[in-house]
């Protein structure tokens, strides 16, 4: 067996859990969302890890990831507000920060050439937060005991992070382009 499929594999394991966990959380049984969802962070985390550490990583990987995030995430996000557990303004944000991103990669791609799969480290924290807000916000569903000052200190950071990171992405492709744009002017 070629193991360096494993990576990818878990990235498509994560896609396929969007749909129970959706269902879950419209079902509103909260304690078995709280344990797909968590499957589903343990298999981020370890589809990096595996393709770091043995060298694993492809080019179908690099799309597969960040497009198993952001369906996971965005799928998520649209749940708990349509639930009433999360604020529409917040959503929002996090839901146009990932439109955004993928408008803006689908330009850069048309426009200048490959973009780089890489996740810049306020992107790796905001989707670190996004997934801690997460399982607080449907813990606290399913479990009261859990504070709700954790909940808006975690939504706050959830704001600041999609924010930041929205705008360290703009601000890096838009520098990428102005050096490709004047590579071609010099050239001509």
């Amino acid at each position: 067996m070629n193991f360096s499929i494993v990576p990818n594999v878990l990235c498509l394991l994560r896609m396929a859990l969007a749909v129970p966990i959706i269902w879950l959380l419209a079902e509103g049984r909260y304690g078995p969302t709280l344990v797909l969802f968590g499957i589903a962070g343990v298999s981020d985390i370890l589809d990096g890890y595996l393709a770091k550490t043995f060298n694993w990583a492809t080019e179908l990987g690099k799309v597969l990831d960040p497009v198993a995030d952001k369906l996971l995430l965005v799928s998520v996000f649209i749940t708990l507000t349509w639930l009433g557990l999360i604020p529409l303004w917040l959503a929002a944000v996090a839901v146009a920060r990932d439109v955004i991103i993928g408008v803006g990669a689908w330009v850069y791609k048309e426009m200048f050439g490959p973009v780089e799969g890489r996740p810049t480290m306020p992107s790796k924290l905001n989707t670190l937060v996004q997934l801690l807000f997460v399982i607080c916000v449907v813990g606290r569903a399913a479990y009261p005991a859990v504070p709700e000052w954790l909940k808006i200190a975690l939504g706050v950071m959830v704001f600041v992070t999609t924010v930041v990171s929205g705008v360290d992405y703009i601000r890096t492709y838009v520098r990428k382009a102005i050096t490709v744009s004047r590579a071609r002017r010099a050239a001509v």
